[in-house]
Formats: C-alpha cells, structure tokens, sequence
C-alpha cells in the first residue's frame, strides 16, 4: 500500500509499504476512504514531537471501511463505515474511566504518533469497539473527517476548558483550522463576544464569516492593546491560544481578564514564559489539554442534525498520490489559504 512516512525532522516520502494485519483481539483494520493532515503532522516534521520516530506512517484522523476485525471486535464488523478517532481508548483504564482517553495507558495519541497512523491506503486501529464510530447512513464523510481531532480539540480543549459562558467574552489567539473550531463551537455557549487573533487577513476574513464579533491582526505586535482599548481596558473572560508558539501564549497573558481563563490548545515545541509577577494576583487559571475526544458523540449529532457545518473548515481536495502536493498546500497556507485538506486514498 502507498504511505506517507515521517523520515526524520523535515523530511517525509510517500513509500510503499505492507498491509496492516490485526495483531491483537481488539484491533480492526481500516481502509482508509479520506484522511487529512493537522497541524500537529507539522509540528512532527519539525521535530516538535520526540514520541513520532523516523519511520512511522503519519495521520491521526480519517473515515474508512473496516476490513478486518479481531476476534475481540464486537461493535464492527468487515464493510462497516466507520469514523477514527485521534485518540485510542482502551475503555477499562484508570485514566479511561475517568474520561481522560488521551492518557489511556495502552493508547492515547499514539496513531501516526507511537504507532503506523492514516495517511496511508490502510490503518490498524488498536480498540476498535471504543477507537471507532460508526457512520451514520447518509452522512458527508467529508465533514466527519474534521470530527476525528480538530472540532473536539477546538471544543474540548479550547471551549470547555476555557469556560465559555453565555455572555462572556472570548479571545481565540491564532485563527487556523484548530482556532475556527473552537470558533465554531463556542458559539453553543452563546458568548457576548468573540475576537479572531491572527497575522493573516485571510482567516481573519474566514473568522468573521464563521461567527467572530471582531477581528484584530497581531502584524505590528500591538495586538494585545487593540483587545484591552475593545474591551473597555478590562481585558477578556476566556483566551484561547490555538498557534503553540511563545508569541501567541504571551498575547493570551496580555489580555485575560481577572477570574479569567487561558486554555492552551496549542502543541507547543519550546518554553513559553509565564510571567507571574504581573498574574499571580488576577486570580486566573490556565488549562491544558489533550483532546479526549469524549464529546464526539455530541458533536457527531450537532453535524448530523445541521447545527454545526465543519465542512466548511475544507478549502483543498488531493489523492492519496498527491499527499506531498497536500502538505505544501497546507504548510504554505498564509499563501495558498489553505484550512483544512482532504486527502482521497
């Protein structure tokens, strides 16, 4: 099968390797029908992610069809539809029962991370009954794609854990894919206000058509006083950081309000200050997360019932031959306008 392999920091190949076979009772193997790459892929080829070893086949996210299943399988069986979640759960652990899935001690983030991931014609999925959901019949699989990783990180990450409330007012700093997803969901909570953060004009435009009060370009680095003199000098109840870099946590500093929230979302690759001695006494707090992925199920009947439109998140479309064209695409996207893309395997 062709795959997308992660060489080394900066380096990546579409190569030819074997098929996936199930090697434990609970594992299914998944043809792969569409994938996508995250932003996270790129934090990979940065080297940003010392777990992903040179070697290992990319991609966390997909719809596909089951082809195997492990005697262990009970919920899917071969030809079932089904959506991959980022995140593999055991169901049983300590850290599962607590819902806490992204720290279940025999999965976790470990697809295209610590084991062969989606951007590839095949994908074995370790727990299949609870790594997997199935499709419902009649739903764009295009759209369930941005519901692997992307819609529950904005949401759970950045909305839930920020605290968003119906009347407050938020800041979301970086305004890729990851940040209009928070965009998009926040708006469940009905918030007073909502202000985008970004360098490019182009995804601040995008953000006002998905629902953002207020835009504001960080270029010129006077971004934090633009939201403190829009906010009355107050400053605001929940800032998002959605970049995973210095720059964009220190604008989150800047600008939370006292008893406010700063929810990191971001994959961040080297320190970031945290400057206490201008916070120790604003009685905030900071959050981080790995998504859970608990709210899929919600999010799934959100898509299915009109109430949310993550296919509108999807500005590019490629073949699987084309994956290298993808990742220029998405990794040049203050060029390209780039959201998100769908790779066709």
């Amino acid at each position: 099968m062709k795959a997308l392999v992660y060489q080394g920091p900066g380096k990546k190949a579409l190569e030819d390797r074997p098929i996936p076979e199930v090697k434990a009772p609970t594992d299914a193997v998944v043809k792969i029908v569409k994938t996508t790459i995250c932003g996270t892929d790129l934090h990979i080829l940065k080297g940003d992610v010392p777990t992903c070893s040179p070697g290992r086949i990319l991609g966390h996210e997909g719809v596909g069809v089951v082809e195997k299943t492990g005697p262990g399988v009970a919920t899917f069986r071969p030809g079932d539809r089904a959506l991959i979640s980022c995140i593999s759960a055991c169901g049983k652990c300590e850290y599962c029962r607590r819902g806490m899935y992204s720290h279940c001690t025999t999965g976790g983030w470990i697809l295209g991370n610590e084991i062969d991931g989606t951007q590839a014609e095949y994908v074995r999925i370790p727990h299949a009954d609870t790594s997997l959901y199935p499709i419902p019949a009649g739903a764009d699989e295009e759209a369930l794609v941005m519901l692997s990783d992307i819609l529950p990180t904005g949401f759970e990450c950045g909305v839930l854990n920020g605290r968003v409330e119906p009347g407050s007012t938020v800041a979301i700093v970086g305004g890729g894919p990851i940040g209009l997803a928070a965009l998009l969901t926040a708006q469940f909570y009905s918030p007073a206000e909502i202000i985008v953060i970004d360098l490019d004009d182009n995804r601040l435009q995008v953000a006002k058509r998905f629902g953002a009060t207020a835009t504001v370009n960080a270029a010129g680095g006077k971004a934090a006083e633009t939201v403190m003199k829009m906010t009355g000098g107050r400053g605001v109840d929940t800032a998002i950081e959605a970049v995973g870099v210095p720059a964009s946590f220190a604008t989150c500093e800047d600008i939370v309000a006292p008893g406010g929230t700063i929810a990191n979302v971001g994959v961040h690759g080297v320190k970031v200050d945290l400057h206490l001695e201008r916070l120790w006494s604003r009685n905030i707090t900071i959050t981080t997360r790995l998504v859970d992925t608990v709210t899929t199920p919600m999010l799934l009947k959100t898509v299915q019932s009109r109430k949310i439109d993550p296919k509108q998140l999807i500005t590019h479309r490629f073949k699987l031959d084309q994956i290298l064209d993808a990742y220029d695409t998405f990794g040049q996207a203050a060029s390209t306008h780039a959201l998100k893309v769908v790779v066709e395997a």
